[in-house]
């Protein structure tokens, strides 16, 4: 469990701002969850950030951001981003050891710095393959991504993304081979709600958090990509 004091405004704010991008309805205890602090602390800033315009809370108990309140999340989500990208793509750090880096790292980019990184490092997924804020899993569906607990099994798949926010979880999932841009079959999906893949290092079985946080995309469907892109170049 964090301090209260460890958890800014705008980690808040970040938050609300990512759950409601996957399609969450934003209630106290998935703020509590997914910023490990106790359900008072999460009681006290909530009534600071209404208090300062930041954040409503319906009668139905979900927060919901103002115009305010959503244009500082958005700007910290962006510096977040950058900082993960710059620390991957120039310093060299490995993926899996930058997303609580970023955390501390992303209050203290200036506008100057923030600018001078969009400069450099242009558009692209961070190094957990993903955008600036989630996708809601409903439109990652219709492009043909699963999360690996919905795998079908017998498929070969690629890693399209990972969900970053436990870095325990990065670790454990670097350790296992599982990486952004990797490949990994799905023998099988189990009574236990366990998921049994292969990998390049081996097999490993992943237990249900674990095999949720993986977004996959069937090989064959990327293979098929590539040969419509190629048509299309040689009908030009």
């Amino acid at each position: 469990m964090k301090d209260s004091i460890q958890v800014s405004k705008e980690n808040y704010l970040k938050a609300i701002l990512e759950a409601e991008a996957e399609g969450r309805q934003v209630i106290p205890s998935v703020l509590a969850n997914w910023l490990e602090v106790s359900a008072p602390a999460v009681t006290m800033a909530l009534k600071r950030l209404r208090r300062d315009g930041f954040v409503r809370v319906g009668d139905d108990g979900i927060v919901r951001l103002t115009e305010a309140g959503r244009k500082t999340a958005y700007s910290t989500a962006v510096r977040h981003h950058l900082v993960e990208r710059m620390l991957t793509e120039i310093f060299g750090m490995e993926w899996h050891q930058i997303h609580e880096e970023a955390e501390r790292l992303e209050h203290a980019v200036s506008p100057a710095f923030e600018a001078k990184l969009k400069e450099k490092l242009g558009d692209g997924a961070c190094p957990h393959g993903n955008a600036i804020l989630p996708e809601n899993p409903a439109e990652r569906r219709k492009r043909g991504e699963t999360r690996l607990s919905e795998a079908p099994s017998g498929q070969q798949y690629t890693v399209v993304s990972l969900e970053e926010r436990d870095p325990e979880l990065l670790e454990f999932l670097h350790e296992t081979g599982i990486e952004p841009g990797g490949s990994l079959r799905v023998s099988s999906q189990n009574y236990d709600q366990t998921s049994s893949i292969e990998l390049e290092k081996g097999n490993s079985i992943l237990g249900r958090v674990a095999s949720e946080a993986v977004w996959l995309r069937p090989e064959e469907q990327e293979l098929s990509g590539m040969a419509a892109g190629n048509l299309k170049s040689r009908k030009r």
